[in-house]
């Protein structure tokens, strides 16, 4: 009879255990998919892009001066607002204040706001009448 001894490296016997560990996590985590709750069916409706109506990037627009009439600069939007009832977005506006400081924040209807060029206007502005508006708070 011939007796073989086989001797495991150190390294493989780290490697096997990690491995080891990773399966049982993975097998404990997976667990069956129906106890994360109810099914549920997502709408998706395919949309044909060179129909689309032209539009703007909200990453875009947020930061934007808005001006009046007379191209007076009377605010810069700081945030959209969507409705969660799907009612027009609002367009948050910063007023005054110093390198973001001591602004006014005030909501008015995105649909207010004309796009002239590469400005954003609001005909009939002014810095006066949005200080005079509720503050929006978030």
């Amino acid at each position: 009879m011939v007796w073989t001894i086989h001797r495991e490296e150190p390294n493989m016997k780290k490697t096997m255990a990690l491995l080891n560990a990773a399966l049982a996590g993975l097998f404990l985590l997976s667990g069956p998919a129906g106890a994360h709750g109810s099914s549920r069916t997502v709408n998706v409706a395919k949309i044909h892009v060179p129909q689309l109506p032209s539009g703007y990037r909200a990453s875009k627009v947020i930061g934007s001066s808005v001006t009046n009439d007379a191209h007076d600069t009377i605010g810069k939007i700081d945030d959209l607002i969507v409705s969660t009832q799907g009612g027009p977005p609002f367009a948050v506006l910063s007023v005054g204040g110093f390198l973001g400081m001591d602004a006014h924040l005030v909501a008015v209807p995105y649909d207010n706001l004309k796009v002239a060029g590469s400005e954003l206007l609001l005909p009939g502005g002014t810095k006066a009448m949005l200080m005079r508006l509720p503050e929006f708070k978030y």
